[in-house]
């Protein structure tokens, strides 16, 4: 246990103040904090607690029912609804895998159903095959609002745009 006040050296050890710890007002992911997976205003937060989202993802039958950026917004939504989902770029989105190519290649195999845009990774999140990916999917499939989220049906035939 830290042995000074939550100000000083090493505040992140010891015990969770009341002023400061996970859903305290002004702390991690309360009111006016920054927010984490799955809690108000954290990544994840347009799609975690979406339940026609989740109903359309739970009705999918494909190796992966949905895929997005980064797991820090696809893991409520998997754990909720016991779905596949490919967490586009890792961890954080900034990972180079899937390629776009893999991704495509997926795609067209019918191994992926949905794509949710908007997804949110941590720092270096959206670049590389990540935004590859995104801008692919937005050029050629039609966007549809599902309870506030942006999903693209990959198993629909690609719109000419």
């Amino acid at each position: 246990t830290a042995t000074h006040g939550p100000t000083g050296p090493g505040s992140m050890s010891g015990p969770v103040s009341a002023q400061n710890g996970p859903g305290s007002p002004g702390g991690f992911g309360g009111p006016g904090g920054s927010g984490n997976p799955g809690w108000p205003d954290g990544p994840g937060a347009s799609i975690s607690g979406n339940t026609d989202l989740q109903a359309l993802i739970t009705s999918a039958d494909n190796r992966w029912a949905a895929a997005s950026i980064g797991s820090m917004g696809t893991a409520g939504l998997e754990l909720e609804t016991g779905a596949s989902v490919m967490a586009i770029g890792g961890f954080t989105g900034g990972d180079n895998s899937p390629t776009l190519e893999q991704f495509q290649a997926y795609v067209a195999d019918g191994q992926v159903r949905y794509f949710i845009a908007g997804g949110h990774g941590g720092p270096g999140g959206n670049s590389g095959s990540s935004s590859e990916i995104t801008a692919w999917v937005e050029q050629h499939f039609t966007p549809t609002d599902v309870g506030g989220a942006t999903v693209y049906d990959l198993q629909t035939s690609p719109s000419p745009r």
